[in-house]
């Protein structure tokens, strides 16, 4: 987990997170990318080299293309400190439904 603030970072542009759910369906180029967007395709590259940067995406080179998809084990490293979150929720509000089963019987 030695991106996640880098990965989070990332995430907190909502056109970076569309571009990830773009990927989610399959490896995809710039331009292919880019067509949703009303932005030029620099534009585009600039956030898929925050993507890249963070972790969150992959890139390779076929030719002139560089077709993107997304870094699973970026993406399990974020599911996994976020289980470990939920995981604490749940800890916490099964003690507070202890709490108010307690106090509803005291009444």
């Amino acid at each position: 987990m030695s991106n996640l603030d880098a990965a989070f970072s990332a995430l907190a542009d909502p056109t970076r997170r569309a571009i990830l759910a773009r990927l989610a369906l399959g490896e995809a180029t710039v331009m292919e990318l880019a067509e949703p967007f009303e932005m030029t395709q620099p534009a585009i590259s600039r956030h898929l080299k925050v993507l890249e940067g963070a972790g969150l995406i992959l890139r390779r080179v076929e030719g002139t293309k560089r077709p993107c998809r997304l870094a699973p084990t970026a993406i399990a490293e974020i599911d996994q400190w976020l289980g470990m979150l939920r995981q604490t929720l749940t800890a916490n509000y099964n003690r507070l439904d202890d709490v108010l089963a307690a106090m509803k019987t005291e009444e």
